[in-house]
């Protein structure tokens, strides 16, 4: 990938908002090379999507989020990929990762209640042929996420020079 794609693509990741015009200055170049960058990255699914940070904490939106690891059993010829792709078709399912360790799939789901939740790895999940386990983990509060810290009270976070 080269080196103006992986600079917009940086900047796009801290702020998705900001215009081709300040994307252009910050990358010396043109709007134009900006632009045609962008819907290049955008057409062959690198970008997939703009999206917020948003602190869900401090609206009144009722929801429960957890991390669920899931045992399961590869399948021949395709691995993890076809049960992954079953398992993320569910709209609870926020993100599905593949991962080392004791666990196969890493997932983060979302439900508007507890019962919601709980009815969802017990009906839907835990029942799928090469699930063999799981294990549920419910998130109590975010710190920070997708290197957005949402508990800053707005210190100087700077180190004191001291002669």
């Amino acid at each position: 990938m080269q080196n103006l794609q992986m600079q917009i693509l940086h900047l796009l990741q801290e702020d998705c908002r900001l215009s081709l015009e300040k994307i252009a200055v910050m990358t010396g170049s043109t709007i134009e090379t900006v632009a045609t960058v962008i819907e290049d990255l955008e057409r062959t699914g690198v970008i997939l999507r703009y999206a917020p940070v948003i602190n869900w904490d401090r609206t009144d939106r009722e929801r429960v989020e957890a991390m669920i690891e899931v045992r399961v059993t590869p399948q021949r010829d395709q691995g993890f990929d076809a049960i992954a792709r079953r398992i993320y078709r569910f709209d609870e399912v926020k993100s599905v990762y593949l991962m080392s360790g004791a666990y196969d799939l890493l997932l983060l789901v979302e439900a508007h209640t507890l019962k919601e939740l709980a009815y969802f790895v017990s009906t839907k999940l835990s029942t799928l042929e090469h699930v063999t386990g799981t294990a549920t983990h419910f998130v109590l509060k975010r710190y920070k996420s997708d290197g957005v810290i949402f508990d800053d009270n707005g210190e100087d976070k700077r180190l004191v020079v001291t002669a």
